[in-house]
């Protein structure tokens, strides 16, 4: 009969071949069955010795309480998470602090990477040094990233007192002048605000989940914990000295 299930031959005694999983993905969320194995002492002689898993894969790994062990953790994607601790309690966050990544605003097939300093504000910076100039070249890709009409300038005269001031500025370049228009030579820092700043600064609430602005795009964490237990305990002093 077409389709009729033929058992093929199998040779005698016990088949022990250790073979890999297949079938489809299972889309259950559930724990994994722990099989039902005899001792070692009761197990038959004659029987196949049991594999255990000593390496293994799974597209979708949940852990409810805890992850322990003594190797290592090998990611080729992002850890995520509210805190991630070492062994001395410390919590660990990024050492590339807090970095973004995003298309270029003005150049079509490019991206654009920056790492953010913290600040009342989303802001961006650059520096360097001016010259034999009166002027400074604002980067190309701040326009369309940073808002011009914010930008402020710190400027450190390098040699001699030049009295420089900054005499206007625009999207493109900041101005310089001089006392008696004398050769310029200076540091300077450059911070603009970016054009899509909607921070909220101090908002009322019990955890960053209150953010009335929602928490798209951010990552929470202390650089250790008791940092986070200072801020907590001087709050709670304020709170109490005011009621």
């Amino acid at each position: 009969m077409a389709g009729e299930y033929a058992p093929s031959e199998r040779p005698p005694g016990p088949d022990c071949t250790d073979r890999a999983a297949w079938g489809a993905a299972s889309t259950l969320n559930q724990y994994i069955a722990k099989q039902f194995i005899r001792s070692e002492d009761d197990y038959p002689a004659d029987a196949c010795s049991p594999y255990y898993y000593s390496t293994a894969q799974i597209d979708n790994f949940q852990v409810n309480t805890a992850l322990t062990g003594a190797g290592n953790i090998s990611m080729t994607g992002t850890i995520t998470g509210s805190s991630v601790r070492d062994t001395g309690g410390n919590v660990l966050s990024n050492k590339k602090n807090l970095p973004f990544d995003m298309p270029h605003p003005n150049k079509p097939g490019w991206r654009l990477r920056h790492v953010c300093i913290e600040g009342p504000e989303i802001a961006v910076y650059f520096r360097g040094r001016v010259t034999n100039k009166k002027y400074i070249d604002l980067p190309l890709y701040w326009k369309g990233l940073v808002d011009w009409t914010s930008i402020t300038v710190n400027l450190t005269p390098i040699g001699s007192h030049q009295d420089v001031i900054v005499k206007r500025w625009d999207d493109e370049k900041i101005y310089l002048q001089s006392n008696g228009g004398m050769p310029i030579d200076c540091f300077y820092h450059v911070t603009g605000r970016r054009v899509d700043d909607d921070l909220i600064v101090e908002y009322e609430g019990e955890s960053h989940e209150d953010y009335p602005g929602g928490n798209e795009g951010y990552s929470f964490n202390f650089e250790h914990n008791y940092v986070k237990n200072l801020i907590q305990e001087t709050v709670r002093e304020h709170l109490d000295k005011g009621s």
